[in-house]
């Protein structure tokens, strides 16, 4: 399903689980609509242990939840992917409420060895584990077993025992998404200018005389702006100073953070949860974006279970950290120390009094 997906696709967001699984009760009811909407999201096994019998299944959907949210960038068949966008969502147990956070894909870490690729373990970025464990012994690289070995890095990482659910976005479908739901109204928080798009959306030309473009930029502007499928996948991918982007990978997290919220807002405004045929373009959309594991229960099973969560109890945060430099030669990104008490946190249900000690943390937007 990822044939033919743009290379430059560096932003796969998450907005299609997220608004799969967050629009429960606008399907009560409908229950064709859930059927054919059940029938549209890819599966496969996320976390390599279906086929052993491992996957223990909740008698229900409870809380805690952590959910691993992964965008790639699919170049072809043959190459395997890099994961560039990779999230996690936490439900505390009181399941009305969401804490949303990212890991840099430069962040430098260990990944484990992983025998079905035939990988014996490294240390490097973090979006590299999808593509060391993608690879199949004499045949093509398999995105959902290079998410089993994210998976196991992101849980070092973090200190994550298991995650209950997980997801591959696909970026080919998510600008159907947006456009299905008319475009996105968003706040740009400072003017930022495409690397890589001209106005009319078309794609700037190669600098013939070295790297980068050459040609007229797409610009958007500061203040609430309403954008096309092309352009909000072109603003949330800028990240470099440049264009208008100071912080770096920092600012394009941040950016596709503010995002997704922005679209859960829309998701849920009467412009698409009462127009029956819009919400089923949209839905259908997302589905056909996704590949979905949900370790024994279905994505509408997640949307039914997290029903009470909206946009406006979403929290965004931001996990700071700065780069690592050896003899002059940049390896990647590390955490500040705070970040290892944030994961505490995480585990031990302490997140609001952690935000309160720690505002530095939440992301605006």
């Amino acid at each position: 399903m990822w044939k033919g997906v743009p290379g430059w696709a560096r932003f796969c967001t998450i907005f299609g689980v997220v608004l799969m699984m967050l629009s429960g009760t606008s399907l009560v009811g409908a229950e064709a609509l859930m059927a054919r909407y059940e029938g549209a999201v890819g599966k496969a096994d996320l976390f390599g242990d279906e086929a052993a019998g491992t996957g223990e299944r909740k008698s229900d959907i409870k809380g805690p939840l952590n959910i691993l949210l992964v965008g790639i960038d699919p170049r072809d068949e043959d190459t395997p992917p890099l994961s560039d966008a990779i999230m996690i969502l936490h439900v505390p147990k009181e399941m009305d409420r969401a804490y949303l956070f990212s890991l840099p894909r430069d962040l430098y870490v260990d990944i484990p060895a992983f025998p079905k690729a035939e990988f014996r373990g490294s240390t490097t970025k973090l979006n590299a584990a999808m593509s060391f464990g993608s690879r199949v012994p004499g045949g093509k690289p398999d995105a959902a077993q290079g998410f089993q070995l994210l998976a196991n890095t992101a849980q070092k990482v973090t200190g994550i025992e298991r995650f209950d659910a997980g997801a591959i976005i696909n970026f080919s479908g998510f600008q159907k998404i947006v456009d299905a739901m008319g475009g996105v109204t968003m706040n740009i928080e400072r003017e930022v200018r495409s690397e890589h798009r001209e106005p009319d959306g078309k794609h700037r030309k190669g600098n013939p005389n070295g790297k980068g473009y050459v040609g007229p930029q797409a610009i958007y502007p500061k203040g609430k702006q309403h954008l096309k499928g092309w352009q909000a996948l072109d603003y949330v991918r800028q990240r470099y100073p440049s264009s208008g982007v100071p912080d770096g990978d920092y600012g394009r997290q941040r950016h596709q953070q503010q995002f997704v919220k922005a679209m859960a807002s829309q998701a849920f405004s009467a412009d698409v949860v009462t127009n029956p045929v819009k919400l089923d373009k949209v839905l259908r959309a997302a589905g056909e974006s996704l590949i979905f594991n949900g370790r024994g229960h279905s994505v509408v099973d997640f949307g039914l279970a997290l029903k009470d969560i909206r946009p406006g109890n979403i929290q965004m945060i931001k996990l700071p950290g700065g780069g690592i430099n050896e003899n002059g030669r940049y390896l990647g990104e590390k955490f500040v120390p705070e970040v290892d008490e944030f994961f505490v946190a995480l585990e031990k249900e302490l997140l609001d009094p952690f935000l309160l000690e720690h505002p530095k943390f939440v992301n605006k937007g």
